[in-house]
């Protein structure tokens, strides 16, 4: 027979009942037997011993107790058959939503995550497990969107330029008067295409490795290093405003460099002619911080958060002044999802961007 929850409950309810029912009736037995208040006086002997003897109370006792136990046990098993019954039947009424909630899981499929077990009833533990698998479906949904979504835009990332350098080829190979300069250029452009192929594959392979959390970790320095970043760039096309406090951390070092690096990317990038990039690390509120402001093209603050998902570009409130893969402030905010740090991204009046990124104490393990 299959051991289900149900039959499992009832096997409980009843074997509790049985339990209970025979430490009573023992207890009622003892109770008889060792009574503490006096019986009733003894009957009298027949006279002159003539005629039949009169039974001693003792034996009458014994009698009664005999028969008291018998009537309980036939009426335990009575109450215990009854029991079972009963157990079975409210064990069915309270898991009758579990198995609701099991029939509506099953159809539920990865194609169909729009499906929910939109529980009703009182608010119950039962409730309470239906809302929790409800709000891991609506978690599920949203991260298999975003793939979908993702691996449509890389795939369309990838394959422009391998359409460019495809139609570069097949036009040199049909030009019958193509020379040597012209066959350069031609492989030049087709090189520079390849570059940007795999500055497009370095990033995608940096998000993913992103998104699979931490398997190390290591104490740095935020401030030490955004200055070595700052450092490698060299001179500017606009003036740099930094305020490097120490700031300890812990994480992997490689991805905390890529941060700084794609943040600086970005305030650089995305500004203006003569701008202004300001860098600053510290601990704040007992965290260590690194805020990247830079002047640049008015932003919408309601598509701030645009900017925080993959190949997210707004055409209309900011000008690359480079070919910027749309990935840079996605990779930021896998890296700082991956440390359990916070982002906060916010749009200046005056134009352009600032984003603070806070990590967790060295001593916590970085929450």
């Amino acid at each position: 027979m299959r051991q289900t929850v149900r039959l499992r409950l009832t096997l409980l309810y009843s074997g509790l009942f049985l339990l209970a029912g025979v430490l009573l009736v023992a207890l009622i037995y003892v109770l008889v037997e060792y009574s503490p208040f006096p019986g009733p006086p003894a009957a009298p002997m027949a006279p002159g011993g003539a005629g039949p003897p009169v039974q001693t109370p003792r034996v009458e006792q014994s009698e009664h107790l005999r028969r008291l136990l018998v009537n309980s046990l036939i009426a335990l098993a009575v109450m215990a058959f009854a029991a079972m019954l009963l157990g079975l039947f409210m064990a069915g009424r309270v898991l009758r939503p579990l198995d609701e909630m099991t029939a509506a899981v099953r159809r539920i499929t990865a194609d169909r995550l729009d499906r929910r077990l939109a529980a009703s009833g009182p608010d119950d533990e039962l409730k309470k497990l239906a809302d929790t698998f409800d709000e891991l479906l609506d978690r599920l949904e949203a991260a298999f969107t975003a793939q979908r979504q993702f691996v449509a835009n890389a795939s369309h990332e990838l394959r422009t330029p391998l359409t460019l350098q495809r139609a570069m080829t097949e036009v040199a190979l049909a030009d019958p008067a193509a020379d040597a300069r012209s066959l350069r250029a031609v492989l030049e452009r087709m090189l520079a295409a390849g570059k940007h192929q795999e500055r497009l594959i370095e990033a995608l392979l940096t998000l993913a490795r992103s998104q699979q959390g931490l398997h190390h970790r290591q104490p740095l320095d935020l401030a030490a290093i955004t200055g070595q970043a700052l450092d490698h760039r060299g001179a500017l096309d606009v003036r740099v405003e930094s305020s490097l406090r120490p700031a300890p951390a812990s994480g992997d070092r490689a991805l905390i460099e890529r941060l700084v690096a794609n943040l600086l990317d970005n305030a650089l990038r995305y500004n203006v002619p003569g701008g202004r990039i300001t860098v600053e690390t510290a601990v704040w509120s007992g965290r260590p911080s690194l805020r990247v402001s830079n002047s640049g093209p008015v932003i919408p603050p309601d598509r701030v958060h645009l900017l925080l998902r993959p190949f997210q570009r707004l055409e209309t409130g900011r000008k690359a002044s480079g070919d910027g893969l749309g990935l840079g402030l996605s990779i930021v905010a896998a890296i700082v999802e991956a440390h359990h740090g916070t982002l906060e991204a916010r749009a200046l009046p005056e134009g352009g961007l600032e984003v603070t990124v806070a990590f967790g104490h060295p001593g916590t393990g970085g929450r």
